[in-house]
């Protein structure tokens, strides 16, 4: 009689148990939802340089120019990175390598840039990929030029400045980097070959005296 009451209180206990171990699988195969909800979102850190801009320098040349409106205080528009690669008409992987350390510096896909005509005496033909470029805006271009200024200009061996005479006449900025290795981003045991690069600042100045004021405030070191 035990024995037949034992295996009718297992029989009971069966189904229970079965469905608490159905509950405990749909438990752990789907998040909490209440808990993904009270999880804190993390927000994203503006640009240092981006916030100086604003907070520090905005003021700053309204009062050196005048300004009656904040909206005509120059701001840097784009920060257009290119590499131009003539080595590159005999030796196409040369292009991955330069798309790769582009990429690695300003944190965005290069373009590849391409010969508009052929040019028989360089063996180029029209369409044959020459360089690479990247355009830079908002947060990203910010984080790009602090880099720029606080660690990669710095490693240049001798560094003395850039140079002054530069501008445009429009209010733009022209510097020339003869080697990638003085960016954090490149390690030189995977470098095969030294490419430098030009970096055009495009700035809404109107002039070259309001563009170059707005760069020395936001760090840019100009030769004395």
């Amino acid at each position: 009689m035990a024995d037949k009451a034992e295996r009718k209180a297992r029989a009971q206990r069966a189904p229970e148990a079965a469905k608490a171990g159905k509950g405990e699988k749909a438990a752990k195969g789907k998040p909490d939802a209440a808990r993904e909800r009270a999880a804190p979102q993390v927000p994203r850190v503006p640009a240092r340089l981006r916030e100086r801009y604003r907070t520090a320098i905005v003021p700053s040349l309204m009062a050196q120019f005048s300004y009656t409106n904040r909206m005509r205080v120059p701001e840097v528009k784009k920060v257009v990175i290119n590499m131009g690669l003539g080595e590159a008409v005999g030796n196409v992987k040369v292009i991955d390598a330069a798309v790769a350390e582009l990429a690695a510096i300003t944190g965005q896909k290069p373009v590849v840039t391409r010969a508009r005509k052929s040019e028989a005496a360089f063996k180029l033909r029209a369409g044959m990929a020459i360089g690479c470029k990247v355009t830079l805006r908002g947060e990203r271009m910010y984080e790009f030029l602090d880099r720029l200024l606080s660690v990669a200009l710095p490693r240049i061996r001798d560094f003395r400045g850039i140079p002054t005479k530069s501008f445009d006449g429009r209010g733009n900025y022209a510097l020339g980097v003869r080697e990638q290795l003085i960016f954090p981003e490149i390690r030189y045991d995977k470098v095969e070959m030294t490419r430098g690069m030009d970096i055009c600042v495009e700035t809404s100045a109107r002039n070259d005296e309001e563009a170059r004021a707005l760069l020395e405030q936001l760090g840019f070191p100009f030769r004395k």
